[in-house]
């Protein structure tokens, strides 16, 4: 199976990315995934973090001559900032520098204190920190790559930040051209004011969420199946984007916005045309029963506020009890730009998972045989 784990913390040496059953033959594209981990960092209302990290990607197994050998795929991305941070987070012997005791709501500091016994909040920042997420960026480059060899595109761009949203349908063109734009919208319009809403948020010391969406084009139909709950593909791509950082809500198709509609002006009308199935719509968003039907699919993910702020809530001292304000961390007044490249690496990995289920193989040229015969096998329909 197709799988991937990241480990590493925040300050700590890097992050890592463990990537299991990959194909041998893929050509690694370093170039690439790089570009991706830059994409990661762009967007207005980023944190002064940006401005130390300049990730890139080392390659430290899995690949032979630029080409994945079918074994395990190791990649890390150092932590500049780790030069910042050794005495702290020095693995077998940190100094007792910069404690972190008053848990910020939101976060994962209280709960995760609590069930793993810790004495402090630090273990908890470094792990449940987005900074793992370049791991998830990094993984996903591969998947995208795999993809790419069937034909398959992923790109994202936001709808929302705050309470300005755009009011326009982008096409699957605009999403690939939303890296042009500050926050990732391509809304002039809508941009400027996403832009002036986070500076407000900036300088009231708060922060902001919003919207985003992801989309995959050129998917097969017949991924994902109806027959059991865990393997339908709408529920696998709901959980990996309520994995990221910060996100509350998924939906699939248009899930939120036609929720009150009847079921006569909901769904997609189907018909047989030049010796092709076609749809009027595609309010299912590529998904039809757990599995994908061809069309597009189209994923909108819910951002909540980051929970550090510079003008913190209340807390308390886990040492004394005493009432006190939360702590603070460096961090963003606004991510959904750069979440929104988390989620393509994310809807990436489910379906690169799901082209690996359907089609198999040890290596490249074995699955793209077996691609082949089925969309053979789909034309004789």
């Amino acid at each position: 199976m197709l799988y991937f784990y990241t480990s590493g913390e925040s300050h700590g040496k890097g992050i890592f990315v463990h990537i299991e059953g990959v194909p041998a033959g893929l050509v690694f594209d370093a170039v690439f995934v790089n570009r991706e981990l830059a994409r990661r960092q762009l967007g207005y209302g980023r944190g002064p973090r940006m401005n130390i990290e300049r990730d890139e990607v080392q390659v430290l197994a899995g690949v032979y001559r630029g080409k994945t050998t079918g074994a395990p795929i190791l990649l890390a991305v150092y932590n500049r900032d780790w030069e910042n941070w050794k005495d702290v987070m020095d693995p077998l012997n940190p100094k007792e520098e910069r404690p972190f005791f008053a848990p910020r709501p939101g976060h994962a500091d209280l709960p995760a204190l609590l069930k793993y016994g810790y004495k402090e909040i630090r273990p908890v920042i470094e792990r449940a920190s987005a900074r793992e997420t370049a791991g998830r960026v990094a993984a996903g480059a591969v998947f995208k790559l795999l993809l790419r060899e069937f034909g398959v595109e992923v790109a994202s761009a936001v709808l929302a930040i705050g309470s300005i949203r755009t009011q326009k349908d982008f096409s699957f063109e605009d999403l690939l051209r939303a890296d042009e734009d500050t926050v990732r919208c391509p809304d002039p319009e809508a941009s400027k004011l996403m832009v002036e809403e986070i500076n407000k948020a900036k300088e009231a010391g708060d922060t902001l969420g919003g919207i985003f969406e992801v989309r995959a084009r050129g998917v097969p139909v017949g991924l994902g199946s109806h027959t059991q709950w865990n393997v339908r593909l709408d529920g696998r791509i709901a959980q990996a984007m309520m994995s990221i950082q910060a996100v509350k809500g998924v939906s699939v198709g248009c899930g939120w916005d036609c929720w009150d509609s009847y079921g006569s002006s909901f769904h997609d009308e189907i018909f047989y045309r030049d010796g092709k199935i076609k749809r009027s719509s595609n309010r299912a968003g590529g998904v039809e029963g757990g599995i994908t039907n061809g069309e597009e699919i189209v994923v909108r993910c819910f951002f909540k506020p980051i929970p550090t702020l510079r003008r913190p809530l209340a807390s308390f001292d886990i040492r004394t009890r005493e009432r006190v304000l939360s702590g603070v961390e460096r961090s963003d007044v606004c991510a959904v730009p750069a979440a929104a490249v988390v989620g393509e690496a994310m809807l990436a990995f489910v379906l690169a998972q799901a082209m690996k289920e359907k089609f198999g193989g040890d290596c490249l040229e074995d699955m793209k045989l077996s691609y082949r015969e089925y969309l053979e096998r789909l034309q004789k329909f």
